[in-house]
């Protein structure tokens, strides 16, 4: 435990210092916060409706760190590493692939609950939202979404032989994911025949579980999401974990 609090620690700072993550998984949620509370922070989402736009779509918002930090972050530190021979000079001391993996992990773990933090305190002070559902079934949804979305980037960090290839592989998995899901374009004005494509996504799945939850509305099917997120979560994990590279 020492030791992972002490590269967490270490980790934690340098990823503060790049301001990558500062930028993109606290400052661009709370900007798009910002931006549709002013548009239509106190309008009801549809016509009759008992709740908000910002509250149904806070669920959406809080998964932009998460895709952010998961599926994009952490594979390019992962792969830098690695190019950068870091990895190879931790091969020879007693740390293992899932340490590594796990330190990375709770760093953008950390990232994603602050965010959460911010975008929360933001719409319930300047555009008065709340929460109408349970905060203990928010929290636990948000959990899954973080736990599939990053699996997805340890296991692309983790299998990547270069910087350069891990990009490829993260813009190829992020920039759908960020789209479609629903975190950006809401998954209801899709066309039909997108809304059958995306639902394949985790992050949809994510999404539409964290929605329910915020809402307070009963959770349809919940089921297929959690499978979904945790076939996710097992199948990426055990192949980065499986098959990592060292060098």
């Amino acid at each position: 435990m020492h030791k992972f609090i002490t590269m967490l620690k270490t980790e934690f700072t340098l990823s503060i210092r790049g301001m990558d993550m500062v930028i993109f998984a606290l400052c661009m949620p709370v900007a798009v916060t910002v931006i549709l509370g002013c548009m239509y922070g106190s309008k009801p989402a549809f016509e009759g409706a008992e709740y908000t736009f910002l509250e149904q779509s806070f669920g959406a918002i809080s998964t932009i760190a998460v895709c952010a930090g998961g599926v994009m972050g952490l594979p390019l530190v992962i792969s830098d590493y690695r190019q950068k021979k870091i990895l190879k000079r931790y091969q020879v001391t007693p740390t293992s692939p899932v340490l590594l993996l796990a330190v990375q992990a709770a760093v953008y773990g950390v990232y994603s609950l602050l965010s959460l933090i911010l975008v929360f305190l933001v719409s319930a002070l300047f555009f008065g939202m709340h929460l109408p559902g349970s905060w203990g079934m928010f929290l636990a949804a948000y959990l899954l979404v973080m736990m599939s979305m990053f699996s997805i980037g340890v296991m692309v960090g983790g299998v990547s032989r270069d910087m350069k290839t891990a990009s490829i592989a993260a813009s190829i998995l992020y920039f759908p994911m960020l789209i479609f899901s629903g975190a950006t374009l809401p998954y209801e004005v899709m066309p039909e025949a997108l809304q059958r494509a995306v639902n394949l996504l985790p992050l949809t799945q994510g999404i539409k579980l964290l929605k329910a939850a915020s809402l307070g509305l009963p959770i349809k099917s919940a089921g297929i999401p959690v499978i979904i997120m945790c076939a996710c979560a097992v199948i990426c994990g055990g192949i980065a974990v499986r098959f990592f590279r060292w060098e």
